[in-house]
Order: C-alpha cells, then structure tokens, then sequence
C-alpha cells in the first residue's frame, strides 16, 4: 500500500464520520436548505405553510424553545394558523446565516402588528420588532433539528408600551 491509498483512505474515513454524515453544507445550499422554512412564518397567510415546512424539514424534525423543551413538527404545523390569525402580516426575515458543520446558523428578525390579543396583550394598532436565532441541524438535506431563541419579552414591551 502506498502512502497516497493511505492519505486517501484516511480523508475517506475523515469525511465519513464527520458530524455532516458526509454531507458538506456551503452557504449557498444552507441558504437553499432553511429559506422554505422561514418563507412559511413569512405572512403565513394564504401560504402552504404545511407545504413549505415539510420541504424544509424531516418527518422527524423537533423543534425546541428549550434546552428541553421540543415538539414534534405535526404539534408545530398544528399551532402555527392560530400564530398566522393573530399575526397576518407576520414578517419573519433572514439577516444573517452562518454554517458550522451540518448545523445552520440563523440570525432573524421578526416583525408583525397583531390583529387580536397577543401575548396577553390587546390589539392595539401597535407593532413589535424582534431578533431571533435559530440553530438548526441538517441531515440528508433538510432539517433534522431546531433550537430557536425569540425576544418575546422585548415584543410584549413593545406591544404595552412599556420602557
């Protein structure tokens, strides 16, 4: 065996085994990846958002507002029109994307004017604006996995019109 079979078994066994399951994520294919999904939580309505989530997301994707705390995408899809009546102008908008492996690094900003009590809150004509980040874990092509973190007390405040 010569040393060039070695390196390119090693490179071989490397790439098998990285967390990626041998697949590398680029910016561009990411971006390709995670756009169906935010464009469902972009104004939902009159979308198909079930549509658009089940081409971005495996049958088994959970997603999590918590270290400990997921749901599966059916819970999801099924909480998501009554998110959409509340907020028809729900604009959900990628500002940045960084990927690290097979995960997918989302920096967002949500924004929306709520057309019924929200949050607790009473409609009021106001409207909120706020960041988002969202990790999400890609296997075969779609998203296995999301960790999301919203600022939800930043759009109450804005909502109350509290400091």
């Amino acid at each position: 065996m010569n040393a060039k079979t070695v390196g390119l078994a090693g490179v071989l066994l490397a790439f098998l085994a990285s967390p990626a399951g041998a697949q590398t994520l680029t910016d561009e294919n990411a971006l390709t990846i995670v756009t169906p999904f935010y464009e469902a939580l972009n104004r939902p309505e009159g979308k198909d958002v079930v549509k658009l989530i089940e081409q971005a997301t495996s049958s088994d994707w959970m997603t999590c507002g918590g270290n400990d705390t997921c749901i599966p995408r059916e819970k999801f899809i099924g909480g998501f029109k009554s998110r959409g009546d509340a907020l028809p102008n729900l604009k959900w908008e990628i500002k940045e994307v960084l990927v690290a492996g097979d995960r997918i690094i989302v920096r967002g900003e949500a924004s929306g004017t709520p057309s019924g009590t929200f949050l607790g809150i009473p409609a009021s004509g106001k409207s909120f604006k706020i960041m988002s980040i969202d990790i999400h874990t890609i296997e075969a092509g779609k998203i296995k996995r999301s960790y999301h973190v919203e600022d939800w007390a930043g759009a109450m405040r804005q909502l109350s019109g509290s400091p």
